[in-house]
């Protein structure tokens, strides 16, 4: 099924009840100008799906859009790998923009765990952010809570 992945304008929005934005550093080049991962999701979120993200994945939330024009995390709580992290895993250099500071500039609040590398997972509403890869067990229980 890998082999034939489906490319986000090959499925339809309805068949979807959540959306999972997964990590890894290549997100941060990938995710924010796909558009359409970005018109996806805001689909899915819009017809009163979830979205969700963990670590890097939080890239695929920077540019998206709600239906009413306005992005997604504006007004929002949100958690995503930290600069902290970054500079603790060397990568800073080498990541073409701080993940932490663009969520934070985009939304109402960018929260994360005291310590680097502790998993760390903020729920607002049906927007569901897990902070690193330590996170993802989190992240995945609280989207499937949340479908109930």
């Amino acid at each position: 099924m890998l082999e034939e992945s489906l490319r986000p304008d090959e499925v339809s929005a309805e068949d979807y009840d959540a959306i999972y934005f997964a990590g890894g550093h290549g997100a941060m080049w990938d995710f924010p100008e796909d558009g359409g991962l970005i018109a996806l999701a805001g689909a899915i979120h819009d017809r009163g799906g979830i979205v969700s993200s963990v670590c890097h994945g939080g890239a695929g939330l920077l540019n998206l859009k709600g239906d009413d024009g306005r992005l997604l995390v504006e007004g929002r709580r949100v958690t995503g790998y930290t600069n902290l992290e970054e500079k603790a895993a060397r990568h800073t250099a080498h990541v073409p923009f701080s993940l932490e500071d663009e969520l934070a500039q985009r939304a109402r609040e960018f929260t994360h765990a005291r310590l680097p590398f502790v998993a760390h997972v903020v729920i607002d509403e049906r927007l569901v952010t897990g902070q690193n890869p330590l996170s993802a067990k989190s992240v995945g229980r609280a989207v499937v809570s949340l479908l109930g």
